[in-house]
């Protein structure tokens, strides 16, 4: 698919400059900071220096005072406690963080995390009245429960009070729980936004142990945890995400907890761990578990104590990992055979595809991939418990969570974010859905946002890619959603010697500009280029610069996103 190439707007020159001779930096880097809201001295340090001294006071979110004194309370007349998480990558390690922290000082301990395919996503009843059963009198939610009014209403029936942990956006009434932490209420004047679920978690272990003066290292050791949800939850890394990824990532590769020590492990990569290792090298695992039999699993790992307890989970995840794999590739397959072969389908400016015999644990996965091949909305449905359940996935720009609120008459439930989310509806709704969600598409979509584009950051010569500039470049990191890795183009270069194919469909060459040194450049899935690409013609390429690391050697390597030859 051919992509769009666009250059971001310059900021003004004369601020460029100024910022450039305060920092003494290259005045490309200085455009990069202030593409990121940075224009000044005092701005740059902050940013480039990642401090946990930056985290916010957790006080500062509504209702946290409310939460720690209910949790002081459970611990003091020693009530049960159940720590109840959603079962994907930032619901297990929410639950890991919070269980693992207050273990240590609560003995009448617990966490539940329901099925994903007998009671779906949340807070369930099954989950509450497993709380009744055994005597549960408070459940800390985690990474869900903010629209779960219903829920929380037969809770307090029952006697059960419930603390809501979460950060996905509220509907118009917020439960009825003795404390609702979550930045993206309305009336919430904590200073950041954009927590992951576990993120919540981490600011509640915070107050406690602030309030309870216990020392900040019995905070900061779940910072890998952190770091993990972060990432796989792709939530924006700027401001405290920022920060917590910065020290989750030191911690990652240099003294991780046991659990995801022996993950990292099984995996085949256990250090020089970036935000993108972790979304594609743990992330599937952890999440493998909930997809394919428990995610409880996935909690036993990352709460282990032993490395042999911790060997057993990894070893276990990483089989079931191998196994949703399998059925990945065949669904995959499925589905692209499903649309190639429809006209009306590859017509339309959304994907929605149906198969009741689909694994409702991958449709997630397949609707990322659908996405990927055809560039446009896509909902991946598969029957669930007598349901349809539904997989969403979005492009560039386009708010999918809207799109569904004018499809919500047909549906049973829906929650999200803008490019991702998740629903059911009754059997009958499938056929209106799919007619009622490509017309809102159609309606409300570009033909820009249907075209997948490289943003580019800035124009660069080859010969500024020097130690320091690309020392500097490193700082920026960890790289993520709105702080992504800065993408470069480069203008009539050349290929020396010749181009190779590696894996049959990534391209490996050399290329030199304007008497530069030479640098390598790896071209993922670009093979196509591979004939195109003459010794003396000039062309251009759009990169990305990353370290790259062979045997133990290092050096500068150019990451193609796009060539024009």
């Amino acid at each position: 698919m051919q992509k769009r190439w666009w250059i971001k707007e310059n900021a003004d020159e004369g601020t460029i400059a100024q910022l450039a001779t305060a920092l003494t930096i290259d005045p490309v880097l200085s455009k990069l900071l202030i593409q990121r809201g940075i224009d000044n001295f005092e701005d740059a340090r902050y940013f480039f220096r990642p401090d946990h001294r930056h985290l916010h006071d957790p006080f500062l979110m509504k209702d946290m005072e409310k939460a720690i004194e209910r949790i002081e309370e459970a611990l003091k007349a020693n009530e049960k406690v159940l720590i109840y998480g959603d079962y994907d990558v930032d619901g297990t390690t929410a639950v890991s963080v919070v269980y693992g922290f207050f273990k240590k000082y609560h003995r009448y301990l617990e966490y539940y995390i329901p099925d994903r395919y007998k009671e779906g996503y949340g807070i369930s009843t099954q989950g509450i009245d497993y709380a009744a059963e055994h005597g549960y009198t408070l459940i800390i939610a985690l990474d869900c429960g903010i629209k779960s009014v219903d829920k929380i209403a037969y809770a307090n029936e029952l006697g059960i009070d419930f603390i809501i942990c979460d950060h996905h956006t509220p509907g118009d009434t917020i439960p009825d729980a003795v404390a609702v932490l979550d930045p993206k209420r309305a009336d919430c004047g904590y200073p950041y936004k954009e927590l992951s679920g576990c993120g919540i978690g981490f600011k509640l272990i915070q107050a406690f142990a602030e309030k309870n003066e216990i020392p900040f290292e019995e905070v900061s050791c779940y910072f890998d945890l952190v770091a993990i949800s972060i990432a796989c939850d792709i939530v924006h890394i700027t401001g405290e995400n920022r920060v917590l990824a910065y020290y989750g990532l030191h911690k990652l590769n240099n003294n991780p907890c046991i659990g995801v020590k022996t993950l990292m492990e099984v995996s085949g990569k256990t250090t020089n761990y970036t935000i993108s290792d972790i979304v594609f090298s743990l992330g599937p695992r952890i999440n493998a578990a909930g997809r394919i039999d428990d995610a409880k699993h996935s909690v036993e790992l990352l709460s282990a104590c032993t490395e042999e307890q911790a060997k057993i989970k990894s070893d276990l995840i990483n089989i079931k990992n191998t196994e949703r794999k399998g059925h990945d590739l065949s669904m995959t397959d499925e589905a692209l055979t499903m649309i190639d072969s429809d006209a009306v389908l590859m017509g339309r400016k959304s994907t929605v595809v149906f198969n009741e015999n689909w694994h409702k644990g991958v449709i997630g996965i397949v609707a990322s991939r659908l996405t990927e091949k055809y560039y446009r909305p896509t909902v991946v449905l598969t029957r669930s418990n007598g349901h349809v359940a539904g997989s969403a996935r979005s492009v560039l720009g386009y708010d999918l969570y809207e799109a569904l609120c004018g499809c919500s008459d047909l549906l049973t439930q829906f929650g999200g974010h803008k490019y991702a989310a998740g629903l059911t509806m009754p059997p009958e709704n499938v056929a209106a859905f799919i007619d009622k969600f490509e017309e809102v598409v159609s309606a409300s979509i570009t033909e820009e946002q249907l075209i997948q584009q490289i943003a580019i950051d800035a124009e660069l010569e080859l010969k500024q890619i020097q130690p320091k500039f690309f020392r500097i470049l490193n700082q920026f990191a960890p790289f993520g959603p709105e702080n992504m890795a800065p993408v470069f183009i480069s203008k009539n270069v050349y290929v020396s010697g010749y181009p190779a194919l590696v894996g049959e469909k990534h391209l490996k060459m050399s290329v030199v500009q304007n008497g530069s040194q030479l640098f390598d450049c790896i071209a993922f899935s670009q093979g196509e280029y591979l004939d195109k690409i003459k010794k003396d013609k000039p062309f251009d390429i759009c990169y990305t610069i990353e370290e790259n690391i062979w045997r133990d050697k290092r050096s500068i390597q150019l990451n193609i996103k796009g060539i024009r030859a």
